[in-house]
């Protein structure tokens, strides 16, 4: 035989014989055959977490016999350490809640236990997925408090990433701090600036988003675990909440807390949505830094061409020698989707009703999604492009000292209409504008040489 029988209150159902998971489990899998998207790793570790937890705290309360709750907890260590992840099967689109995935991970969970202990798999006489491995909980608590946990985990890796990107940056703006060339507001020709200045308001920006989602992952740290079915609490013992918690926090290594009110904590998805927004508005400024990228990097020939991007790969496969910006456009498409995803995430969180939102696995996935892909886009932009930017000193200050808006610099000492005039004539005569205002008698050449000094237009002051 290849399967073996296993029983819920609906009734009897085959279950494969080599699988870990059980009945229910395999009902999920037949009921939502979606989309192939399987769990995120960091959401099964979250999960695994919690069940680890939990059978320490009921064992060390009485409620748990200790034997099963080691086996458990030893099951839970082996699937924390890599093994078994074949056995969560149930697809992201799934019945509300997280109910199937909450008991793919009991199944699993307890299949493994009985064996450890000499019983054979589908025997939960020996440990029971529902009684033993989600002894004290409910998918109600349990799923929102493993999108916190899993989302912390997840920040642990883009936080530093971005960071990296922010020093790459602020590296960049040290080297090229001297380089002259024309700011462009509205896309047409403005003041000058220095190459350095606008790659330092990249490395700014890349901080202030970083110590912006630090700030909305506080609310993460609240943990619903113990609210069990509506958050009342009921089938868990009085102390289990905090005992949950104290454990969790030595478990990740975090500092994590009891929700201020556990029916709110069921009923609201307001730390995810806040997290996500997080990301969205990262995820709109790497947007336009990847096209501000793109365009100071256009050309060679026919483009800005300010600055020289890394060739990481042949750019057409029909002209020969083109090379894209393909780090950047890579970036914008990432960007894209995490506006998706929280577009998702707002969506889901909104349509929570009464004493549950239970459209948390679409949230799980999404929100845990976009921190994934936005960690690696950023490593590798820091890396492959940000890294090895060359600036065209030469094409910079030859559009520096070609912009018509430095007569800007002539306002307060000719007038706002009088520098018109001088640009009017600029750009109808082709003569320098130094050419115009000698001509004009409006300046000796001893005070245009110290009015011009376009280093000294890069800073704050009337020249």
């Amino acid at each position: 035989m290849n399967f073996r029988i296993e029983k819920d209150s609906l009734g009897e159902k085959r279950v494969p014989a080599d699988a870990y998971y059980g009945v229910q489990t395999q009902r999920a899998v037949e009921n939502f055959p979606i989309s192939g998207l399987r769990p995120k790793p960091r959401f099964i570790d979250a999960v695994i977490y919690i069940k680890k937890a939990a059978a320490g705290v009921n064992s060390s309360l009485g409620l748990l016999d200790s034997i099963k709750a080691r086996a458990i907890i030893q099951a839970c260590d082996e699937i924390l350490g890599g093994k078994l992840r074949d056995q969560f099967v149930v697809d992201v689109y799934q019945a509300g809640a997280g109910t199937s995935h909450n008991m793919n991970a009991n199944e699993v969970i307890a299949n493994r236990a009985i064996e450890i202990l000499g019983g054979k798999r589908g025997d939960y006489s020996v440990v029971h997925p529902n009684d033993d491995v989600n002894m004290s909980q409910s998918t109600n608590d349990v799923i929102p408090t493993a999108i916190h946990l899993g989302a912390l985990l997840l920040l642990r890796e883009l936080l530093p990433a971005l960071e990296s990107l922010e020093d790459t940056f602020a590296a960049k703006e040290r080297e090229l701090n001297g380089v002259l060339k024309s700011a462009r507001t509205h896309l047409q020709d403005a003041v000058p600036i220095r190459l350095g200045q606008e790659f330092g308001a990249y490395a700014r920006n890349m901080k202030r988003h970083r110590r912006d989602i630090e700030q909305t992952s506080e609310g993460l740290r609240q943990l619903g675990i113990g609210g069990t079915a509506a958050g009342t609490g009921l089938n868990a013992h009085p102390e289990y909440r905090k005992r949950m918690v104290d454990t969790l926090s030595g478990e990740l290594g975090e500092t994590l807390s009891m929700a201020e009110d556990y029916f709110e904590a069921m009923q609201s998805m307001a730390p995810s949505v806040a997290a996500s927004g997080a990301l969205r508005n990262l995820a709109q400024d790497l947007i336009r830094i990847a096209n501000d990228l793109r365009l100071l990097g256009s050309g060679p020939k026919t483009g800005l061409f300010e600055i020289r991007l890394p060739a990481v790969q042949p750019g057409s496969s029909i002209m020969p020698g083109k090379v894209n910006p393909s780090i950047a456009e890579m970036v914008d498409m990432v960007g894209f989707q995490v506006l998706g995803c929280d577009l998702t995430v707002t969506l889901a969180a909104q349509a929570g009703q009464l004493d549950l939102n239970v459209m948390m696995p679409v949230i799980a996935y999404n929100l845990f999604h976009s921190i994934e892909i936005l960690t690696s886009s950023i490593r590798v932009l820091a890396e492959k492009t940000v890294a090895g930017i060359v600036a065209n000193e030469e094409r910079c200050r030859e559009y520096a000292e070609g912009s018509m808006s430095i007569v800007t610099v002539l306002n307060p000492h000719i007038g706002y209409s009088m520098a018109a005039e001088v640009a009017k004539e600029y750009l109808a005569s082709g003569k320098s504008i130094r050419e115009i205002l000698l001509e004009r008698k409006l300046f000796t050449p001893e005070e245009l040489d110290a009015i011009f000094d376009l280093r000294k237009m890069t800073e704050p002051g009337i020249h």
